[in-house]
């Protein structure tokens, strides 16, 4: 049987040892101690960075990628695909689905050439909601085999396929920075690179031709391209850059974004809210709801020293563009078009 004697107790000055009750349980500190350590790991883990990885830009390598894949394929895209996924895998951030990104993208209309433009990027990142944007471009991507004998010609370099070569060498280079979405600041810049060397193989396959026929069907996140002299390297560079910036996930600043607006329109327990992407929401944001009850003036001047609202309930986001919300809303009375919204306390 275990006894008070066996039950670890705190000091006089925290726990009354006149109540017999406490003799044989922890005190209310030691509980509360107990909470904290179950609780901060959890809570550490809810404090992951939210990212949005962007297409990558290939305009340096797009001749020798029509000449690889047998048209122009858009290998910035692949690339980001593959380094969203590893860095998902790794689980240093929080990721947004690359679905999310492709809408934004499509709203907007940005141009290619701003995908390499920090503060394009960091409007993008602002209407994900996110701290910040990983965004790059490839800066090779293709064939070197300037230490083999035989072929040569624009074919060689490119990954065509050629007679006489014994060994095919693929070479990948791609750079990324980390851009903060409030300051549009550089927050880190990596470079990945990646080759792979075999006997007697083109880039997409195994022997011969690399053109139409073995880059046509090829998707860069498949096994299949994987498998390849070319998936081989671009994997590599995926991986030394995903490494690269996991070791900067800690770095990241942290900042409480506030919410001020109102809901401006009420459709049962559905709510649409003036305040979206721009402002830094972000589904799954829990909002409070409140109704003014007061309003406090200077009896001097009559200028609004402060309004009194009292909270109503609270709102799930939904779905968020760049201007607007969608919440369900839940509450102690139903919501009116005119109340505030704000970050939940």
């Amino acid at each position: 049987m275990v006894t008070a004697k066996t039950i670890p107790t705190c000091s006089a000055s925290v726990c009354d040892s006149q109540l017999p009750r406490r003799a044989s349980r922890f005190c209310a500190s030691c509980l509360l101690s107990v909470l904290v350590c179950v609780l901060v790991p959890v809570c550490m883990a809810q404090q992951k960075k939210r990212v949005a990885v962007l297409n990558f830009d290939y305009a340096t390598v797009q001749p020798s990628v029509a000449a690889i894949f047998g048209t122009n394929q858009d290998v910035g895209k692949g690339i980001s695909d593959l380094l969203l996924q590893k860095l998902v895998q790794d689980g240093k951030y929080s990721l947004v689905e690359r679905n999310a990104v492709d809408k934004i993208l499509g709203e907007q209309n940005f141009a290619n050439s701003n995908r390499v433009d920090s503060s394009t990027g960091a409007k993008i990142g602002k209407i994900l909601g996110v701290d910040a944007v990983i965004m790059g471009s490839i800066a090779q991507l293709g064939r070197d085999d300037k230490n083999t004998a035989g072929g040569g010609g624009y074919g060689s370099r490119f990954g065509m396929g050629s007679v006489g070569k014994h060994n095919v060498k693929a070479v990948v280079g791609i750079t990324a920075r980390l851009v903060d979405t409030a300051t549009a600041e550089i927050l880190a810049a990596v470079t990945g690179t990646g080759q792979s060397t075999r006997s007697g193989t083109s880039l997409l396959g195994a022997g011969g031709g690399g053109g139409n026929a073995a880059g046509g069907g090829y998707d860069m996140s498949s096994s299949n391209f994987a498998d390849t002299l070319l998936g081989e390297a671009v994997y590599q560079a995926v991986d030394s850059m995903a490494t690269q910036l996991d070791d900067k996930a800690a770095s990241l600043p942290t900042r409480k974004i506030e919410i001020n607006g109102v809901v401006a329109d009420v459709t049962g327990n559905v709510l649409v809210l003036n305040v979206g992407g721009k402002d830094g929401l972000k589904v799954g944001d829990t909002l409070d709801i409140s109704r003014p009850i007061k309003t406090v003036k200077d009896p001097a001047t009559g200028k609004v020293l402060r309004t009194i609202t009292s909270k109503m309930g609270i709102a799930l986001v939904t779905d968020v563009d760049a201007q607007s919300a969608t919440a369900n809303y839940t509450g102690v009375a139903p919501a009116k078009v005119g109340d505030t919204v704000k970050n939940s306390q």
